[in-house]
């Protein structure tokens, strides 16, 4: 790719990483058109997920504290459980339809992501059959992503996940 990267090392001295990578210069002003049209499709966003009620099944606090953020930022309303179970219990007694989208961490103790989600997908209940399912996982391998969807979800997210990789994933998820 035209790149080099270079490595001087001295025991005991330290060691000193040199990477040249060739860049096209690119005008303000193109610099400023790339910042507002990121700005616009962000905003775009927003209106798309305002009032979306979410299911989120994440038993690691921090990781649900996060996703909670980005999710109300945008005005969703997040509903969080903390294992696959609590998360299935949740669904079953929620209102036919109250669930707008599911967001399912795959490691999980008590019931992992891929049981709950075909645990939701079996039950009788027709919103239980429809709502998009999405995982968020650090496992980013094709057989973790076929048995997702062998499991019943609609996406995939890999963790740590963009913002805006979030948002776009749910807003396809619900056209």
């Amino acid at each position: 790719m035209g790149a080099t990267i270079k490595v001087e090392s001295e025991p005991g001295e330290g060691t000193t990483f040199t990477v040249d990578i060739d860049f096209e210069i690119v005008s303000d002003e193109k610099a400023e058109q790339f910042l507002e049209s990121k700005e616009e499709r962000e905003s775009e966003l927003e209106p798309k997920l305002d009032g979306i009620q979410v299911l989120l099944v994440e038993d690691h606090p921090l990781n649900a504290e996060i996703a909670i953020k980005l999710l109300e930022k945008v005005g969703c309303v997040v509903t969080w459980a903390e294992n696959g179970k609590i998360g299935v219990d949740d669904f079953t007694k929620s209102e036919m339809f109250q669930y707008d989208v599911v967001l399912m961490d795959i490691r999980m103790p008590v019931m992992n992501g891929l049981e709950a989600s075909k645990a939701i997908r079996r039950m009788d209940r027709s919103d239980a059959k429809s709502v998009p399912i999405i995982a968020m996982t650090a496992n980013a391998y094709e057989d973790d992503i076929r048995a997702s969807t062998e499991a019943g979800m609609n996406g995939y997210l890999t963790k740590p996940f963009n913002p805006q990789k979030l948002y776009e994933t749910i807003g396809k998820c619900l056209i």
